[in-house]
């Protein structure tokens, strides 16, 4: 006699295969997503051209791990040839698993240089403790990444910044330095040698750390920055996910706004000539707009009281 059917253990399997398909749509949705992104980046900002060959820089975190992963699918697809080179700097921070990196490059079959420079001595040398170390550390690791790229022949050094690295950036600067500057897509190297790029310029963290998560990469904590935890561009940081919690697709429309200036409607008169501005007697598409009504999509902004104006 056949033993009764268990409608319970049928039902449990339905639900995992069925959790199992999910997962798997969503993540070949996420990685055309992000081939799409760092297309997009690569065609609007023209990072990389025939011929290029190009240094990845490679830190050990998700970031990095993220545009080799996404860089080698484009490679691989691209109409035109480039040549990727992973570089990674061990800069000899107690406890770094110099073994890591080398053993999952070799395993894809990349190119790679590992450059070893004791950047962390002089770092905590030079720096009292409690005080931030990022900015002689990116100085001195900047030095050391031009010099391998003009050893290896590279013209160009992908960086792993994405969308959310760009807008903190914005806000630093505007907070604490009181300039409208990000950080760009594309910029020539500080001594004029080199074209630095960011792959990553549209990619949002969260389907980094997705990615990361579903490729299982080794990741690497920085042990210099990673305990500095009152960092200012972690409290920006912070800042944007609550808003982005509280009202979602603010990040969306401020990365827009780095796409979108109108430097007549700010106040740099380097960028315009307000001295020279004279009247046209015509319509102006870019006029003064100051005193109407503005029509957001959002109730209101926090911080900011909207007053009516009496008629």
């Amino acid at each position: 006699m056949n033993a009764p059917i268990n409608n319970d253990w049928l039902q449990a399997e339905d639900s995992a295969h069925d959790k199992a398909m999910k997962i798997e749509r969503e993540t070949h949705k996420l990685e055309k997503r992000l081939c799409r992104q760092m297309g997009q980046a690569i065609s609007d900002f023209k990072l990389i051209e025939a011929g290029d060959r190009i240094m990845v820089c490679m830190s050990g975190g998700k970031d990095s791990y993220g545009m080799l992963d996404i860089l080698l699918k484009m490679q691989a697809r691209a109409p035109v040839q480039f040549e990727l080179i992973a570089v990674n700097l061990d800069q000899k921070q107690p406890g770094f698993p110099a073994e890591v990196l080398p053993a999952y490059l070799q395993s894809l079959g990349v190119k790679f240089h590992i450059e070893t420079q004791d950047t962390y001595s002089i770092v905590k040398d030079k720096i009292p403790e409690g005080k931030t170390m990022c900015s002689l550390c990116s100085r001195l690791r900047r030095g050391i990444l031009y010099k391998v790229a003009r050893e290896l022949g590279c013209n160009k050094l992908a960086l792993g910044h994405h969308r959310d690295d760009m807008l903190q950036t914005f806000f630093l600067n505007m907070f604490f330095g009181g300039k409208l500057k990000g950080m760009p897509p594309k910029l020539v190297s500080d001594n004029g040698e080199f074209m630095v790029i960011r792959p990553l310029a549209f990619v949002a963290e969260t389907d980094l750390i997705h990615w990361a998560e579903h490729r299982q990469f080794p990741i690497i904590p920085c042990t210099l920055c990673g305990s500095q935890e009152n960092l200012q561009r972690k409290q920006i940081g912070n800042m944007l996910r609550e808003w982005q919690k509280k009202f979602p697709g603010r990040i969306e429309n401020m990365f827009a706004a780095l796409q979108n200036i109108v430097p007549s409607h700010l106040m740099d008169h380097q960028q315009h000539d307000f001295k020279n501005l004279k009247t046209t007697g015509m319509p102006m598409p870019d006029g003064d707009t100051a005193f109407d009504e503005e029509s957001f999509n959002e109730p209101s902004l926090p911080g900011i009281q909207v007053i009516q104006m009496p008629n």
